[in-house]
């Protein structure tokens, strides 16, 4: 094989991925990315508290759960043993009244995990129950990546839990989190992306519900160390540049047209951005495509926002506080993450100063509502749930709001992006792209970086990675119920 050369445009988790295999293997890679770091959405940046420590600053906490086993492998071409992870004790999920889930004592092995789960739900032992429409609940063992589509995209999440007629404190427990998750509201997500997600993260995971964190900081356990591994590897990486255009080469390849001015040509190109971005190029390159699939470039969407709020502290936290919990009917608050329960760089503040951090996360806040209405409200939950904190005094905090993690409204599947394209020799990943295998967020984004690499490395007769996933289908696919 001739030598190939391949420009990745975005360094988040997608363009990292799909930068690995290909470097691997030999290709000349420029990876081209708009900040001057990487990781995406997933970075982390160098920043300052007011008294002068240095620390880490990233958008959230992001958790590693065990079956992301390809942002895993990932992870291991830097770190073998997965030293920097740690295992959480357990998950909360807390909700009005008391309301306490714990997911840590579940067993791992689906259905056993749902069953347990189940049977330890006050109100699904009640003549509630009566009501639930079996038929429709009974689909989320049915999950297919064509079937559940085809029946379910044009519904919302909400119009298909409504459908279940579950105790409210049943759905609040089991399936409103999952959706939030998604950075989604009920109502502005597809049915069949919840179902996908329920499949994914519950009835087809036997790795359990309990995700390992980082204990330290997400740019130098995998981002830095990773990018060092590619330029190893002879990859070129191009901070703080931006793609004007990709046009075609005279050749048959590609020309990619930087910011500053550059042109690079190669043999393939992957479009690992964002969604608007992606929009931005595909405006800018004619080239790019036929009609039909620009037109659904174009239908891309993001949600409303996620917000992340980090607060250091002076009064520390019950020790009997879980170090991660997810909250439930406590309006735009989905998550508390006490950071210095299992982070280093947080725990040596805590340990100096003998405050706290908590890490607030809201993932969907309605468009209407300014920062100073989404921190009253975030707070008011916070102090709701954890009392001892309400006369702590905020000694710094960190507020930052993201609005481009991509939305899958109802109908979306129909303009939904694959990873191939009508142009040979350029793909396209992200977490925004539709895929047969069961994924979602990080692990979606890394798996279409892959399968990205894959697909220009079929087209050249060179061996593709392997790609690990949870089943694709559900505990009873079609045929089995009928």
């Amino acid at each position: 094989m001739r030598p190939r050369s391949v420009v990745v445009v975005g360094a988040g988790p997608a363009g990292m991925g799909a930068a690995t295999v290909l470097a691997e293997r030999g290709v000349a890679v420029t990876l081209v990315e708009r900040e001057a770091f990487v990781g995406g959405r997933a970075a982390a940046w160098l920043d300052r508290l007011k008294d002068g420590t240095p620390f880490h600053m990233q958008r959230g906490i992001h958790t590693f759960p065990r079956h992301h086993y390809n942002v895993r492998a990932l992870l291991r071409r830097v770190d073998p043993r997965l030293s920097s992870l740690v295992r959480l004790e357990d998950r909360l999920l807390l909700g009005p009244h008391g309301m306490e889930e714990s997911f840590g004592k579940l067993p791992a092995l689906p259905p056993f995990n749902v069953v347990s789960l189940l049977r330890r739900t006050p109100a699904l032992r009640t003549r509630k129950l009566l009501r639930v429409n079996l038929r429709a609940t009974l689909e989320m063992l049915r999950y297919d990546p064509e079937r559940t589509y085809t029946l379910f995209d044009k519904l919302s999440a909400a119009e298909y839990l409504d459908s279940l007629r579950l105790p409210h404190d049943v759905r609040e427990v089991l399936f409103t989190p999952i959706a939030r998750t998604l950075f989604h509201a009920e109502d502005t997500l597809s049915a069949a992306e919840l179902l996908l997600a329920i499949h994914a993260q519950i009835l087809a995971n036997a790795e359990g519900m309990v995700p390992d964190v980082m204990k330290v900081p997400l740019s130098t356990a995998l981002w830095e160390p990773l990018l060092r591994y590619l330029e190893q590897c002879g990859a070129t990486f191009r901070p703080s540049t931006t793609v004007r255009a990709v046009e075609g080469g005279t050749d048959g390849g590609w020309r990619t047209v930087l910011s500053d001015g550059d042109v690079i040509p190669s043999d393939g190109v992957v479009l690992a951005t964002t969604v608007p971005a992606l929009k931005a190029i595909v405006h800018t390159s004619p080239a790019l495509g036929d009609a039909d699939w620009r037109d659904d470039v174009m239908h891309g969407e993001v949600t409303s926002g996620y917000a992340a709020w980090w607060l250091w502290l002076d009064q520390p936290v019950s020790a009997t506080r879980p170090a991660y919990a997810q909250t439930t009917g406590f309006g735009i608050l989905d998550a508390i993450l006490l950071p210095h329960w299992f982070s280093d760089e947080s725990a040596h503040w805590a340990a100096r100063t003998g405050g706290s951090v908590v890490a607030l996360h809201a993932y969907a806040v309605p468009r209407s509502m300014d920062e100073a209405e989404a921190k009253r409200e975030m707070l008011e939950a916070l102090f709701g749930l954890y009392p001892e904190l309400r006369g702590a005094r905020v000694l710094d905090e960190r507020y930052v709001v993201g609005h481009d993690a991509p939305a899958f409204p109802p109908g979306s599947i129909e303009h939904r992006l694959r990873v191939s394209t009508p142009s040979v020799g350029v793909t396209v990943a992200g977490d925004h792209v539709a895929m047969a295998l069961p994924t979602a967020v990080m692990e979606r984004a890394v798996t279409s970086g892959i399968m990205a690499a894959n697909h220009l490395l079929n087209l050249w007769g060179v061996r593709e990675e392997i790609v690990w996933s949870v089943p694709a289908r559900g505990l009873f696919p079609r045929g089995v119920m009928g």
